[in-house]
């Protein structure tokens, strides 16, 4: 079964990554933060996932 979730954090930091990418965002900004705190959560989830 597909994990919604994962796909879900893993589209947003795509789309988040080409943005920031696209607009040469600095490393403090907001987006680039987000894109942080996603990169956490799905190595949580995967780490949960495991038995």
């Amino acid at each position: 079964m597909a994990d919604l979730y994962l796909k879900a954090l893993e589209s947003e930091r795509r789309s988040l990554w080409a943005s920031a990418r696209l607009k040469g965002l600095p490393k403090d900004s907001p987006e680039r933060m987000r894109i942080t705190q996603i990169d956490a959560d799905i190595a949580a989830h995967r780490a949960k996932a495991k038995p």
